[in-house]
């Protein structure tokens, strides 16, 4: 028996291979935690497909617009979202910049230190998280945890050669 909470998620995501540059294992990481979580628990529902669900994700970058390909579970489109990235631009960089200090203190800073720039990195984490649910308003319902994941995937599409 499906439920309506089961209808309401994310089975499946892809980030366009076309937009994503692997360089750093630290990167890879987050971005397969990310995913393995997202995947884990989800809150995710586009307004106007609520009966739709679960859907299939695929994000991706096109012409400076980030793109949530939303489809049904069978694959079939859904609907395609998309949203201007110059307002992310911004705080990505500044968490990019962030959690490079955060890499730099794990292997040379006391752990009080370490946990100030990491207070720093949760803090524009959750900012970028919220910039992207305010984004969505109206037109996806998601929780935070869900948009944290988002973000971060996000992030990841940002990462270029």
């Amino acid at each position: 028996m499906t439920t309506a909470k089961s209808k309401r998620r994310i089975t499946h995501v892809t980030l366009d291979e076309r937009s994503v540059v692997r360089h750093k294992p630290e990167v890879e990481h987050e971005r397969a935690v990310a995913i393995f979580d997202l995947l884990e628990d989800n809150e995710f529902c586009p307004c106007e497909f609520a009966e739709d669900g679960p859907y299939h994700l695929h994000l991706s970058i096109e012409d400076n617009r980030l793109v949530f390909d939303i489809r049904r579970e069978d694959n079939s489109e859904l609907d395609r979202l998309m949203l201007p990235i110059t307002g992310f631009r911004s705080i990505v960089r500044d968490y990019f910049l962030i959690c490079e200090s955060y890499y730099a203190a794990i292997k040379r800073s006391t752990p009080s230190q370490i946990e100030a720039i990491d207070m720093g990195r949760r803090g524009l984490h959750n900012e970028g998280s919220e910039m992207l649910r305010e984004r969505l308003s109206g037109k996806v319902e998601m929780d935070l945890q869900t948009a944290r994941r988002l973000f971060t995937l996000i992030c990841v599409l940002h990462i270029r050669g």
